[in-house]
């Protein structure tokens, strides 16, 4: 890993112990639920080079950490506050997931088009079932929610812009993931 790269990956996971410090300072469990979670979560490229033994560019490591702490982030007000920062949240995620469909499919010579569409719309089913459980229990016991829901038109924005992170991944993939098939593909 480059030094750069090092520099920029330890500048997000601070980022993210302030996200979990203001949380805590503010009293707001979802901000420190997630800061906790996207911490764990910037290891995940780590873990999935050594394991699959790939080799992940810079810009891979960086793009899969920042989605980490934009999500973070969010729980401190922007989901509230600015309009578009959940379809920016779902979009990049998307994009993460779409990716490593995208480039495992690649790897293994399949068409990449249906598998990224079907496990990005399914991922974003469950985590959507998911939000609404985790909200409905947190209400049935009277306790701030780590993870919100704001009714049916949100839920389908965030369905809607998953998928468009699918087909950004689609659009973009062999340009962008192109690195991560075999050559003799």
């Amino acid at each position: 890993m480059a030094s750069a790269e090092r520099t920029a990956k330890r500048g997000l996971r601070y980022a993210l112990v302030t996200v979990f410090i203001v949380g805590v300072r503010q009293r707001k469990p979802g901000a420190v639920a997630n800061a906790l979670l996207a911490a764990l979560g910037t290891y995940v490229s780590d873990v999935v080079e050594h394991r699959y033994d790939i080799e992940l560019q810079a810009w891979h490591h960086l793009y899969i950490d920042s989605a980490m702490v934009t999500h973070a982030v969010g729980m401190l007000g922007p989901y509230d506050d600015i309009r578009w920062w959940d379809h920016l949240t779902h979009t990049h995620s998307a994009t993460i997931l779409g990716g490593a469909v995208f480039a495992i499919s690649r790897r293994r010579g399949r068409d990449p088009c249906p598998r990224v569409i079907a496990v990005v719309a399914l991922v974003g089913v469950l985590w959507e079932l998911a939000e609404y459980a985790i909200h409905s229990v947190a209400n049935r016991l009277g306790v701030e929610p780590i993870l919100v829901t704001y009714g049916r038109t949100d839920t389908a924005l965030d369905l809607l812009f998953d998928l468009v992170g699918a087909l950004l991944v689609l659009a973009f993939g062999d340009r962008v993931l192109g690195d991560l098939a075999p050559a003799d593909r």
